[in-house]
């Protein structure tokens, strides 16, 4: 039995993150899931209407974008809850949405998905208290369901885990022209080895580790002289001077190499040109990169405190370390550097757990319960 689905996001084209990303990818398993058009609705609050057009993921006309005003978004989203069984809000930020449109319409049943640091310290307040409108809150990694758990004490909500998945629409076809031409962008040579982080770099984002990796570096340098680190991403100045301090202090100018904001179309290729994808990060709510990466075949080294524990299926796919300690961190990579064949993903097990039809198969259940 099919049901009519309202899904409310913040932003889906507009911005290229991870939770656009799994939003555009949850379009497309709600369409799939509910091929009538009149069964499904997409909201969302940030974007406009025509930043959908001629999207692979779903179709225009189930999709509506308000532009930042967010009276109208608002409204729409109350009059569209009316003949929904089903809301799905994309983003705590969206709770007060939800709230009312509960408070209004009490049968419907609401589902939060929870990424990760946004709702791992929800104050006391207005939003903690609306947290009792969900009907279940799906969270992309065990550790965030953890996390959840621990700020909430709502026993009428469901905590569930649904890990995010590889984009259905990723082409890892290797290009040696394109992957060429990105080498000699860097001036990277032929025999040097990459080690590759996505991220952008900001004292916020320092979590993710990069600071850690250039640590761990210093040791290495004689040992492995054709190692080189691309940080892929945008930065702001104020971190990209405390990154060269660190440049400076370990003499690794040469080695590291900062791409700035990486165009999506030219993002595979920064993928492809890599030998091992390395982010020990204990802030990643899951870490869609870590599968995207081991999608493209490379060996991944990552945190093990935090979400990341399950994109590497607890080391079943991956290498674990303490993100704080840079001894390990320096000694997977030379794990890596020595043995690369040893730590390269197992693609079907990859699949198996992070492939689409499973992803689309866990949304399912959630919606027709």
């Amino acid at each position: 039995m099919s049901k009519n689905v309202l899904f409310l996001t913040l932003r889906i084209f507009s911005a290229t993150g991870g939770i656009e990303k799994v939003c555009k990818i949850l379009g497309k398993a709600l369409q799939e899931i509910n091929p009538q058009k009149e069964q499904l609705c997409i909201l969302s609050s940030h974007d406009s209407t025509i930043q959908s057009r001629n999207n692979p993921y779903f179709s225009d006309d189930i999709f509506a974008g308000y532009s930042n005003n967010r009276l109208k978004f608002l409204l729409q989203s109350v009059k569209k809850g009316i003949n929904a069984d089903v809301i799905i809000i994309s983003h705590v930020n969206i709770l007060p949405v939800a709230w009312l449109i509960k408070k209004l319409f009490s049968q419907k049943k609401i589902i939060m998905i929870a990424h990760g640091i946004e709702v791992w310290s929800i104050p006391l307040g207005y939003k903690k208290k609306m947290l009792s409108a969900c009907d279940e809150i799906i969270c992309v990694s065990e550790f965030t369901r953890q996390k959840v758990s621990e700020i909430t004490e709502l026993k009428k909500v469901t905590l569930s885990v649904i890990n995010n998945c590889i984009d259905p629409f990723l082409n890892n076809k290797k290009s040696v022209e394109a992957i060429g031409l990105l080498r000699k962008k860097y001036k990277i040579l032929p025999d040097d080895k990459i080690m590759f982080t996505l991220t952008r770099m900001d004292a916020n984002e320092r979590y993710k580790g990069y600071d850690r990796v250039i640590e761990a570096m210093a040791g290495m340098t004689n040992l492995y002289p054709t190692l080189k680190y691309v940080i892929g991403g945008s930065y702001d100045e104020a971190e990209k001077k405390y990154v060269d301090n660190i440049l400076e202090q370990f003499n690794l100018k040469e080695k590291v190499i900062f791409t700035g904001f990486i165009k999506n179309e030219e993002l595979n290729d920064h993928f492809l040109m890599s030998d091992f994808y390395i982010m020990p990060s204990y802030g990643e709510g899951f870490g869609i990169v870590f599968i995207e990466a081991m999608y493209f075949g490379l060996p991944v080294i990552a945190g093990n405190k935090d979400g990341s524990v399950d994109a590497l299926l607890n080391g079943k796919l991956g290498i674990l370390v303490d993100p704080m300690n840079v001894e390990e961190i320096k000694s997977a990579i030379e794990n890596v550097m020595n043995d690369s064949e040893k730590y390269l993903p197992d693609s079907k097990l990859l699949l198996d757990h992070f492939g689409y039809q499973q992803f689309k198969n866990n949304w399912e259940k959630v919606i027709l319960n």
